[in-house]
């Protein structure tokens, strides 16, 4: 990978990162606003049925900022775009598309089928 793509990628993973923590920061914001006694029952089940749901897409958005932070620091390294299974080269085209990948399609086809096994065993 030259340094115009790494470049790329770099730019392209710090703005995602900061618009999940933009996105964090307003849902952080339109929680505490919306901290609402319902006195209606079923308008505070779907209150907190939304809020739990919104809860969760933010702990996974948290856990992908992690996945963020090691795949700048692979940039880094010089080590991202490299599959971690095989050393072998990601394609651009599977970064672009997942900018996150550790894997090449071929390997994290070959993990999919192995955890498949295990599920069904």
């Amino acid at each position: 990978m030259n340094d115009r793509q790494r470049d790329y990628f770099r730019a392209k993973l710090l703005a995602w990162k900061d618009e999940i923590l933009r996105e964090s920061r307003i849902t952080l914001q339109t929680l505490q606003e919306e901290n609402v006694n319902h006195p209606d029952l079923a308008d505070r089940a779907s209150s907190e049925t939304d809020r739990a749901i919104e809860l969760r897409a933010r702990d996974r958005q948290r856990k992908l900022i992690s996945k963020i932070d090691a795949a700048l620091q692979r940039i880094e390294d010089n080590t991202y775009g490299y599959c971690e299974e095989t050393g072998e080269p990601i394609s651009l085209k599977r970064l672009e598309a997942r900018p996150i990948a550790t894997l090449s399609v071929e390997a994290q086809e070959r993990h999919e089928k192995r955890e498949k096994v295990y599920r069904d065993e």
